[in-house]
């Protein structure tokens, strides 16, 4: 399969047509944004380690149960995906308070959440993702109550496989973005899983190995990526 006609320019990935018209290719970037696009960059690698990671998750997910776009993995930085049709909610799953969530509701970071917290965002750059909630996703016409009902059921079902995955190797998995889309009228976890889209902190130590790194000026930021990927390469499906 081979790249056609580019559709889509992201912040972090480029997607191009293909010779199916049920089927698009993800190409992965290293460009690196922030703070919504005010801050520009480049985490040298990041798009080899997203592309590889994301297949291996999906294929996880697939194990038990849960639809996604994915195809195949084509090559370092490009996936085979079925074209959605997105769905204009961002899911925000969050374990441990961080970002946003310890800003708005003042709570430490770090502060362990006593049931799983889901937000919803309106998918949009000129809004920059606003938060918005049921009674605004029905007045606007986002999606129908009963496919909220299942992309809230498949993001706390994807909440429980990720964190046992990630705990398997000593990972935090503290918070993390979800998009989903439909595919022939069929709903579908789309996009990517990543330190692009997560936030992973060191069980032990709570040393981040994602995005946040390069939001916040830590340093180290390749190498916190390559962290995440060293540890969970052995553990793709067969």
């Amino acid at each position: 399969m081979k790249k056609k006609r580019m559709i889509y320019e992201g912040k972090a990935k480029k997607v191009y047509t293909t010779e199916d018209p049920n089927l698009v290719i993800q190409h992965f970037k290293d460009d690196a944004t922030a703070f919504d696009g005010k801050k520009r960059g480049t985490i040298v690698g990041k798009g080899e380690i997203n592309n590889q990671l994301s297949v291996l998750l999906f294929m996880t997910l697939k194990e038990f149960g849960i639809p996604t776009h994915l195809v195949k993995l084509l090559g370092p930085r490009d996936m085979l995906v079925k074209r959605l049709d997105i769905v204009p909610i961002e899911v925000i799953v969050r374990n441990i308070a961080a970002g946003s969530l310890s800003k708005n509701l003042g709570l430490p970071e770090g502060t362990p959440m006593k049931k799983t917290v889901i937000e919803f965002c309106l998918k949009s750059d000129e809004l920059h993702d606003p938060m918005i909630n049921r009674y605004h996703i029905a007045a606007l016409g986002l999606t129908s109550p009963k496919r909220l009902e299942k992309i809230e059921e498949y993001s706390l079902e994807i909440n429980k496989i990720l964190r046992k995955f990630f705990k398997r190797v000593n990972i935090d998995l503290v918070d993390f973005k979800l998009e989903f889309g439909l595919h022939k009228g069929r709903l579908l976890l789309g996009d990517e899983i990543s330190p692009d889209t997560c936030r992973f902190w060191d069980a032990k130590t709570g040393h981040k190995l994602d995005k946040d790194r390069f939001r916040r000026d830590l340093g180290g930021v390749e190498d916190a990526y390559q962290e995440v990927w060293r540890r969970v390469k052995g553990m793709m499906p067969k």
